[in-house]
């Protein structure tokens, strides 16, 4: 079962919320997840995450998504070396 870290979006219509999950690479955007290790929502700006369990699904090889990974980076909160890889 290949993990990911990744947004699902939750609100209502022109407030979106996410919610940053770690999930099953098959299961749909907004459908069943594995575990919640955060928030974020885009009107405020404002990024919560628990930074310790993030740090335990990437060391169990979870691979958080492309756009997960720039908002972690902007926050500091992901090494640089946790981004996935760009597939060529």
């Amino acid at each position: 079962m290949a993990v990911s870290i990744r947004l699902a979006r939750m609100g209502t219509n022109k407030t979106p919320f996410y919610r940053i999950v770690v999930a099953d690479e098959r299961s749909p955007r907004g459908g069943r997840f594995i575990e919640r290790v955060g928030t974020w929502d885009p009107r405020r700006s404002e990024l919560r995450v628990e930074g310790a369990r993030i740090q335990h699904w990437l060391s169990r090889g979870a691979r958080p998504s492309h756009t997960l990974s720039l908002l972690l980076k902007n926050a500091k909160a992901l090494p640089v070396a946790a981004a996935p890889e760009t597939k060529a």
